[in-house]
């Protein structure tokens, strides 16, 4: 794998990020840094999408401009994602200088070449999607089904791109990359709506939507939301409709956008037809996760149960975010909604991280300072028992990473931690000891090392923060490559003093681990 280029949604900045732009960019983040260690040049890309009537209307709500208010709210966005340890390569926004100008080639490209054409139109619009919708697709009462709100009709003058045009060709595409979207199961919706598509709407009259990207060859009309919102997986790596930058062909088509099921549409549909105009490869995939409740009931503001990103790790005095990222990225199978709640995010990540794998590290690290003076001796090393479970994991997280199966593949690194908790208690090296089977107890302690830092690896893109505690423990080079790792990563010789032997993960409810007890 020479590259891999990955993509969040950018995030409309009309308010501040909440739990659940945090968790598409917690699962983005954490398959980049999987990627990170297969393959050595890895592009993520996120960024925020700032035109749009809804953004016009806050602004003048607040008393500010529209720029103001994207830079304010971008801001937030920044702030949340380096709390959450999001570790992009670029962060762009739709308001950058070099975005706009290219946005207003891609129109005018397709525009000159037939794919755009001037439409009378009346229909039912939704602000809230920034789309016109079908009358099918409301519900019973004539309510947009994603916002339980009734559309606007609006009669105007608009640019529509011919996506009539590519109806078939993105039926068969689809059909024959089985692949394509993931989850699976999603493509069947992007089938069914493909039958009934109709060319749509890439401009909005200026008399309604002042806040866009003017069309070049018309100072009437804004480009409207989804071809400049879409295009910042092109723009953001130099993408030009003369002379693209040699950063844009070296790392297109992406290998992955990841976005929620909500936006699927405008991604498996508008989106390729887009590429298609433009004579451009797709993505390779396209990976829709699902939407995350608190308690059971679906984020809202009228219920007050909007959770802002950073509030957990506030709310349980968290130094770093690990234990919010690994919960967060653990709580759905691949496409699935998952759900937050409190009790439950104390009762994982103690079990799995406070429990199961940090007191395993901390228990045979102190066994080994107690009866060999944190000396690992040469006869300690020799076939380990676990050996083959360890590399048939590293197998299985990776075949999970190359589906998205984010939660799937953190169940298995468990299942591997749980089998090396089970080998210590089935072979008592506390009682090998007592028995003076010192060459024994030895083993089996440097036995579990040895897992232990194929442990280390597989969990690192979940806790950068405690995998770096934990390789330092166990003198491990984190930058090792997964097809690199063996069963033998524990050097003889001193290893560790009982000083250096710290906890890598606190129970969330323990005193130690909250700060206001401490005090």
């Amino acid at each position: 794998m020479e590259k891999f280029y990955i993509t969040t949604a950018i995030d409309y900045v009309n308010g501040a990020p909440h739990i659940g732009h945090a968790y598409e960019k917690i699962l983005t983040d954490i398959i980049a840094r999987h990627y990170t260690q297969r393959c050595d040049d890895v592009y993520f890309l996120t960024g925020t999408d700032e035109h749009g009537i809804k953004i016009q209307k806050t602004a003048a709500a607040q008393g500010i401009t529209p720029k103001e208010l994207c830079d304010m709210n971008a801001q937030k966005f920044k702030d949340a994602w380096k709390a959450l340890d999001i570790d992009y390569k670029k962060f762009i926004r739709t308001t950058d200088e070099d975005h706009e100008k290219i946005v207003q080639k891609i129109f005018d490209k397709l525009l000159k070449q037939g794919d755009i054409y001037k439409h009378s139109y009346e229909g039912l619009y939704c602000q809230g999607c920034e789309c016109f919708l079908n009358p099918k697709d409301l519900t019973e009462d004539g309510l947009c089904p994603d916002h339980l709100k009734k559309p606007e009709v609006v009669k105007e003058e608009n640019y529509f791109f011919k996506l009539t045009k590519y109806k078939d060709i993105l039926i068969k595409y689809i059909k024959e990359h089985p692949d394509f979207i993931v989850p699976q199961f999603r493509a069947n919706e992007v089938l069914n709506q493909l039958e009934d598509i109709q060319d749509i709407s890439v401009s909005r009259a200026k008399s309604n939507v002042q806040w866009g990207i003017d069309v070049l060859s018309d100072s009437e009309q804004s480009i409207y939301v989804w071809i400049d919102a879409l295009s910042n997986y092109i723009t953001a790596l130099g993408f030009d409709t003369e002379n693209p930058s040699d950063t844009f062909k070296k790392y297109w088509p992406a290998d992955v956008h990841v976005i929620g099921k909500d936006i699927l549409k405008f991604h498996s549909i508008y989106w390729p037809a887009f590429l298609m105009a433009l004579d451009l490869p797709l993505p390779k995939h396209i990976f829709a996760h699902g939407w995350i409740t608190i308690d059971e009931s679906k984020m809202s503001k009228s219920l007050g149960n909007v959770i802002s990103p950073t509030s957990v790790l506030e709310s349980f005095n968290l130094e770093h975010p690990d234990a919010f990222r690994y919960y967060m990225a653990s709580s759905a199978p691949c496409g699935r909604d998952g759900n937050y709640s409190d009790d439950d995010f104390k009762e994982k990540v103690n079990a799995h991280l406070a429990n199961s794998m940090g007191n395993l590290l901390n228990r045979t690290l102190s066994m080994l300072v107690k009866y060999f003076d944190g000396e690992v001796k040469p006869e300690f090393k020799g076939e380990n028992p676990l050996a083959k479970k360890a590399l048939g994991t590293v197998q299985i997280v990776k075949n999970h990473f190359d589906n998205f199966e984010i939660a799937e593949a953190s169940l298995e690194i468990i299942s591997l931690v749980d089998a090396a908790n089970k080998y210590v208690q089935d072979n008592a090296p506390w009682t090998l000891a007592k028995e003076e089977k010192m060459i024994e107890c030895g083993q089996v302690l440097t036995n579990v090392l040895d897992i232990m830092c194929i442990i280390c690896a597989l969990i690192y893109p979940y806790c950068p923060n405690i995998t770096a505690d934990m390789a330092r423990q166990l003198s491990f080079n984190l930058k090792t490559k997964l097809d690199d790792l063996t069963a033998d990563n524990i050097k003889t010789g001193k290893l560790i003093s009982k000083e250096d032997i710290k906890p890598v993960f606190l129970r969330v409810d323990s005193e130690l681990a909250d700060k206001s007890q401490k005090k």
